[in-house]
């Protein structure tokens, strides 16, 4: 890990909140020069701290309200079982998140749908037919009480 000063969390908490910040108000408001902060930046992209700059999407506002939690375990738990479910969960355009996990089940999926009836959908269509999938367990969210997409720094 890179060793961050006050000037470098500072960048990354602001682009967190904005990453369509200018380097122009960005540098204004960490108190550098325009070159100097773009300079920081690019070390901090380079680094790999910096992943990538995206655009969030309400789900509500595209009509995928529905959030669905799917637990999934595998009948066979060797490295070729593995790479195979998980190239086929790349496929699945309405799954969002997936986990290898530690505990009963093997992986966690978020998977955002507009209702019940499309749930079933990507169920019969994607989550059932991934390969080497023993048993899917699938909760759906109530409601959102938090989602964050900024880490502390």
């Amino acid at each position: 890990m890179t060793a961050l000063d006050e000037i470098d969390r500072k960048i990354l908490n602001l682009l967190q909140l904005d990453g369509r910040m200018t380097n122009a108000e960005l540098a204004g408001r960490v108190n550098l020069s325009p070159s100097a902060c773009l300079r920081r930046v690019q070390i901090l992209e380079q680094s790999g701290i910096i992943d990538s700059y995206v655009m969030l999407i309400r789900q509500e506002a595209v009509g995928k309200p529905t959030n669905v939690f799917v637990e999934i375990t595998l009948n066979s738990q060797s490295e070729l079982a593995f790479d195979a479910f998980e190239a086929a969960v790349k496929t699945c355009p309405e799954i969002m998140e997936c986990f290898l996990m530690s505990g009963d089940s093997d992986y966690l999926i978020r998977v955002v749908a507009s209702d019940t009836q499309d749930y079933e959908r990507i169920h019969r269509q994607y989550l059932s037919r991934f390969p080497n999938v023993a048993r899917v367990q699938s909760n759906f969210a109530l409601r959102t009480v938090c989602k964050k997409t900024a880490l502390e720094i």
